[in-house]
């Protein structure tokens, strides 16, 4: 975390340099003030990860020695097999051309979006997938 805490910190001088370059430069005030923001943005996150960076265990990316893998941990669970992210994804391209086309188009994606959902959260209590 400390590599991490350090490039915000440099990241922050950058954005800080950039803002006033830009504020006297263009005399832009909306321009100029997100660019400050983000200044204020990067050196909290810097601040945050160097102050967190000295209470917890030296990560792998920390080691210079380190390889790759070292850092590698579990990923997660994906299901192999499910169909309801399908039903969400056709559900949401309808949600989405209702949009565009006509706002009658939700009544046929509001049931997908809700079975896909319903079927994605609850597919390992039921069914042949329960004892998994």
């Amino acid at each position: 975390m400390k590599i991490q805490g350090k490039m915000f910190i440099w990241l922050s001088f950058f954005f800080l340099l950039i803002a006033v370059v830009y504020g006297v430069w263009s005399k832009e005030p909306v321009g100029t003030t997100a660019l400050f923001l983000a200044f204020g943005l990067s050196i909290m996150i810097g601040f945050y990860l160097g102050f967190t960076a000295r209470r917890v265990d030296v990560g792998a990316q920390d080691n210079k020695e380190a390889d790759v893998a070292d850092d590698a941990g579990e990923v997660g669970f994906f299901s192999p097999h499910s169909w309801q992210p399908l039903a969400l994804a056709v559900g949401g391209a309808l949600a989405f051309m209702g949009v565009a086309i006509g706002w009658w188009l939700m009544y046929f994606s509001a049931p997908l979006l809700l079975i896909g959902l319903w079927g994605w959260v609850f597919e390992y209590y039921r069914g042949e997938n329960r004892t998994q």
